[in-house]
């Protein structure tokens, strides 16, 4: 069954080497009680760990039912310790933070057996030893004898064929070394068991049979093998294996005894997780409140569409790279030129908006644009009587925004609040937009005929007032080629051909909006600026300058052998209202969701175009929510950056944290080892208990985060009178839960990898 062939072992310590064996050759039959007796140093202990497995021989074989040793690998010395030895030491080596149940269930829980299997068993066992009442104790709780019969009971339970006992009585009084030594002789008439001791009385009263040993020899032999016993059955060594459960639960019964140390540890891991989770919940709270204020304010802000547009795209962002990059590294030597774009030509986009986009724009869904504002050259000539004077009035007045469904509330409607009176809707009637404290510019008032010393004015003596508006015909006279402004304004004022323009309401954007999209001026609706043009386009003037090449109110003449002059003339016809389509459009869209449908509506337009067919549009409301968010990206990188700092720090606690742990828990170590634990086990052992306390630390951030938010969004409301701005991200919390326990595990892995590493032998000798 077990033969050792010319064994020999020898350790060497600097020059010095000691030989511990010498060529041992022995049989052992399948039962017997074998007791090795032999002084100290004879080498008796360090035979029993060859046969054992813990300890490897230099040269020579162990066979084991017909299995040369000779050629095992780590796994399968593992799976022959848990499958064919029992081990029962001097000092019990038990697990002191676990169960007695427990402790006799490790061997079995190493081979992968079922857990109602493994209860079974070790109840059975601890029967047989007389524990079974003891089952749910701790070994501390039991005495000498008992904690003996605990590793008499561990060393039967996973059914081996050898039983290996070193001193068993050792520590033991007498009446309890008899009791002992009696369970023993039982346990003997099944299995082979090799015990070793010192004491020659106890060896040949228990004994079938004594081997003496001297100096690395066997001396003597009460009776040994004349013939060779052959174990005819095909034995096969199944491997162990000890599941993340088996191990997550040995760490945890182990962190139980060490609650204090472990609260603080994961405390101290936790702290870096509270600094991010903090942060990514008051970032979260203010890009959700930023959100809102997208959502309430900048939906106000129109879509523009203007003749001439910035030019963001793919390639103008290339292009404004390579313009900033040097060429001297390239070309140190050039005696060229580089022709290139100007900044103009490359960052902006002409716009040629006509009548068909217009058009266009005008058939765009009611339920997504609440409204649109043109832009034209087109100017106003007004007039009004000031300080009893009729006087030419140079205001820059701005179209209100027109519905485009008469079943959906205006832009007027929508964003501002009517102080006084109503909208204006009839070519004769204007609104005064004020700020968001009343404010309008003194020459508004002024052109109203209205005192600007006064410190306030009040809104009855603003409503119904008048200014005058005279078209081209009227406006201005003939001189020669020329024109010229009518001079008899007073005749212009009384004239029935003057068309009065009368304020029929006063209006102020609604509080929510931001206070750079407010602003005051006198608008007028689209209706008075199409009969404006309608007339216009058609008077004198107008006619004039289609024909002339020269400005027929300055005498500048144009050079129409330009794309710049032919434009500068263009806009001079516009001027004089000859031109009906708007060289800006402003499209206010009906919300913030609203908004991405309009875009798409626009973009729609410009499938299958040239690029320089293509109308580019500026969306506001995107370019300063893009801002917003990415400064509020960068302070958030920036202060995660700093918090990260104390995670690699915790990280690196850990490590020593766990390297004090793997010092504790040497001869654990060792006794998983001698149970047949693999290298990998012993690892997974560490693994296990810094998951544990990663997964505690991580999860223990997230409760003191949230715990602190209640203070932080009490403060933060008393600042900003925004109500729970601080929010934590349930899906941030899971990646900083996963943050902390990778973190951790990757602190812990270097002292786990050194556990495994640990020399069973050495580590069971370790108190």
């Amino acid at each position: 069954m077990l033969e050792l062939k010319n064994i020999k072992k020898s350790y060497t310590t600097g020059d010095f080497t000691q030989v511990a064996l010498k060529e041992i050759n022995l049989k052992f039959r399948k039962n017997e009680f074998v007791a090795i007796l032999g002084p100290s140093g004879s080498g008796k202990t360090t035979l029993l760990n060859i046969v054992g497995g813990l300890d490897r021989y230099d040269s020579g074989n162990l066979i084991i039912n017909n299995q040369e040793t000779i050629k095992f690998k780590d796994q399968t010395w593992d799976a022959y310790r848990n499958n064919c030895i029992g081990f029962i030491f001097q000092s019990y080596n038990l697990i002191s933070h676990i169960s007695i149940l427990a402790n006799v269930e490790m061997g079995m829980t190493l081979s992968g057996v079922k857990s109602s299997k493994r209860h079974s068993k070790a109840k059975e066992v601890l029967k047989k030893v007389g524990l079974k009442d003891h089952m749910h104790k701790k070994p501390n709780q039991l005495s000498g004898g008992q904690m003996q019969r605990v590793a008499i009971a561990r060393a039967l339970a996973n059914d081996p064929d050898i039983i290996l006992a070193d001193e068993p009585t050792g520590a033991l009084d007498t009446k309890t070394s008899v009791q002992i030594m009696e369970l023993i002789k039982e346990i003997a008439k099944d299995k082979l068991v090799i015990m070793v001791t010192h004491n020659p009385e106890l060896a040949k009263t228990y004994a079938s049979r004594v081997i003496e040993m001297r100096d690395g020899e066997v001396i003597s032999d009460s009776n040994p093998i004349k013939q060779s016993e052959k174990d005819e059955k095909d034995y096969k060594i199944k491997r162990t294996s000890m599941s993340f459960l088996s191990a997550l639960k040995l760490s945890l019964n182990n962190i139980k005894t060490k609650k204090g140390r472990t609260i603080l540890t994961s405390f101290a891991s936790s702290i870096g997780i509270i600094g991010i989770a903090s942060i990514l919940s008051l970032s979260n709270g203010f890009d959700r409140q930023i959100d809102i204020f997208e959502r309430n304010t900048l939906s106000s802000l129109p879509i523009i569409v203007s003749t001439q547009s910035l030019n963001l795209d793919e390639e103008a962002m290339a292009e404004m790279q390579n313009s900033v990059k040097t060429t001297d590294e390239d070309y140190p030597n050039i005696d060229f030129v580089i022709p290139e774009k100007s900044m103009e030509e490359t960052f902006t986009h002409k716009n040629n908006i006509t009548e068909d986009y217009i058009k266009y724009i005008e058939k765009a869904n009611p339920d997504i644009v609440s409204g649109l504002a043109y832009n034209r050259y087109t100017r106003l000539n007004l007039i009004n009587k000031i300080d009893g004077k009729v006087k030419i009035v140079n205001i820059n007045m701005g179209s209100a925004p027109k519905n485009l469904s008469n079943d959906k509330l205006s832009v007027i409607a929508e964003k501002y609040d009517i102080l006084t009176g109503r909208e204006a809707k009839e070519k004769d009637e204007l609104i005064l937009i004020v700020d968001s404290k009343n404010h309008v510019t003194e020459d508004i008032i002024s052109s109203l005929g209205l005192d600007t010393t006064k410190e306030n004015i009040k809104f009855e003596d603003i409503l119904n007032s008048e200014i005058k508006l005279v078209l081209n015909k009227d406006y201005y006279t003939k001189i020669g080629n020329y024109f010229s402004i009518n001079t008899d304004l007073d005749k212009l004022y009384n004239s029935d051909e003057t068309i009065t323009l009368k304020i029929v309401g006063i209006v102020r954007l609604k509080e929510e909006f931001p206070s750079y999209a407010q602003s005051s001026g006198l608008a007028y609706t689209e209706k008075l600026l199409d009969y404006v043009i309608s007339e216009n386009k058609n008077s004198d003037i107008v006619k004039a300058q289609k024909n002339a090449k020269h400005n027929v109110l300055t005498g500048e003449a144009f050079d129409l052998t330009t794309e710049e002059g032919k434009e500068t003339k263009n806009q001079v016809l516009a001027y004089l209202g000859d031109e009906a389509v708007p060289y800006m459009v402003q499209i206010f869209p009906r919300d913030f969701n609203a908004k991405d449908e309009l875009l798409k509506y626009l973009d729609k337009y410009n499938e299958g175009k040239e690029a320089k067919d293509q109308i580019v549009y500026t969306d506001q409301a995107e370019i300063i929510s893009s801002l917003s968010s990415n400064i509020m990206d960068a302070i958030t990188i920036v202060l995660i950056a700093f918090s990260a700092i104390s995670l690699i720090v915790s990280s690196i606690m850990i490590g020593i944290i766990m390297y004090i742990s793997v010092l504790e828990r040497t001869k654990e170590i060792g006794i998983l080892r001698s149970l047949g634990a693999r290298k990998k086990d012993i690892s997974r052992v560490f693994n296990a208990e810094t998951f544990i306390i990663g997964m505690s630390s991580g999860i223990l951030g997230i409760i003191i985060t949230r715990l602190l938010l209640i203070p932080a969004n009490s403060i933060l409301y008393n600042l900003t009178e925004l109500k729970n701005v601080a929010v934590l991200n349930p899906i941030h919390a899971i990646i900083l839960i996963i943050v902390s326990l990778c973190l951790t595990l990757i602190g812990g892995a270097i002292p786990a990898k050194i556990a495994s590493k640990k020399d069973p032998v050495i580590a069971l000798r370790t108190e």
